[in-house]
């Protein structure tokens, strides 16, 4: 796919990416729409999203983005990214349908077969959809602003180049994008790494009340609503707990769940060698990656980690044969 070919005829494009956007989504969004004003000034863009964090502050054009969808538009063409179903752009749905064209730039396992758009590149053993986006683009025409949004994703889906989908070609481009002449220290510093005193302290609390089972194999924590009350946090500030989770020694697969509304919960799971957590999350109506994926899940905790439990024996009942 080349970007410039999908967009030779258009006059207004608009872009999302999925619900509670992570550095992937933001960074593949808004990479996207930094490409196309700054290389077909012509072309009319909207960007939609949901407020991402304070984290990604240095992104140029980041107040640009509009949160609220307008439903009367019909754009050229609509451009999706790092989403996997319709159901996850659901406050922008309606500008996805209006449109005369729709485009899906995606990594995730669970859309191979799903192309809910009339165009779909769906790569997934591509480390991150900014992977994928930066393919499409004329690498003359990738100046340092779009350079900063692409390796802030790739840094996000790689874990910083140390999960197993970070591949040479990753690394290829990620070069290609420090020539651009991006601070990629303090892109991953303070976009990846920094926490506040209050994430640190809500990180601890989540680190303290963990527990091993299977054979000490897994390991989860659940944080409930009257916690992030508390604490006043969201979803969005709760990033890196399911990481420092899975580093604990001896574990092959991490779970962390937190509440978004009564007896529901967002699920992220991660794994290192051997479990395949996509295919769980699945089997639950959710999506994702070999090692990383997740899903919304109804009950209490204990009947989600008794449930994903039961897939996860599935798995290691056959590792072990």
């Amino acid at each position: 796919m080349n970007m410039r070919f999908e967009l030779a005829d258009a006059k207004t494009v608009g872009i999302t990416g999925h619900v509670r956007p992570d550095g992937d989504c933001v960074g593949s969004v808004m990479g996207l729409y930094n490409y196309i004003k700054k290389n077909m000034p012509n072309i009319e863009v909207d960007v939609y999203l949901e407020q991402p964090g304070k984290e990604f502050y240095y992104i140029k054009n980041l107040d640009k983005i509009k949160p609220i969808a307008d439903e009367t538009k019909e754009y050229d063409v609509f451009i999706v990214l790092d989403c996997s179903d319709i159901e996850r752009i659901k406050p922008f749905a309606q500008c996805f349908l209006n449109a005369k064209k729709t485009i899906c730039i995606d990594h995730h396992a669970s859309n191979s077969n799903n192309a809910f758009a009339n165009n779909n590149l769906v790569m997934p053993n591509s480390s991150s959809s900014c992977e994928v986006l930066y393919g499409t683009l004329e690498e003359d025409e990738i100046d340092k602003d779009i350079a900063e949004c692409i390796y802030t994703g790739i840094i996000h889906d790689t874990g910083v180049f140390k999960y197993s989908c970070t591949s040479d070609i990753t690394m290829a481009i990620a070069g290609k994008l420090m020539a651009k002449g991006i601070d990629y220290s303090d892109i991953i510093d303070n976009s990846f790494y920094k926490k506040t005193y209050i994430q640190n302290q809500i990180l601890g609390r989540a680190l303290l009340e963990s527990i091993l089972f299977y054979d000490k194999k897994c390991i989860y924590s659940a944080i409930y609503k009257k916690d992030m009350e508390f604490y006043g946090v969201d979803g969005k500030q709760l990033g890196g707990i399911i990481e420092q989770l899975r580093l604990t020694e001896g574990v092959e697969v991490a779970i962390f769940l937190y509440e978004t509304g009564m007896n529901e919960f967002k699920v992220s799971m991660r794994s290192k060698k051997y479990i395949n957590v996509s295919s769980i999350a699945v089997h639950f109506g959710g999506g994702g990656h070999v090692r990383a994926a997740g899903i919304t899940m109804q009950g209490t905790v204990h009947d989600i980690i008794n449930n994903i439990g039961a897939q996860l024996e599935l798995q290691f009942s056959a590792i072990d044969k």
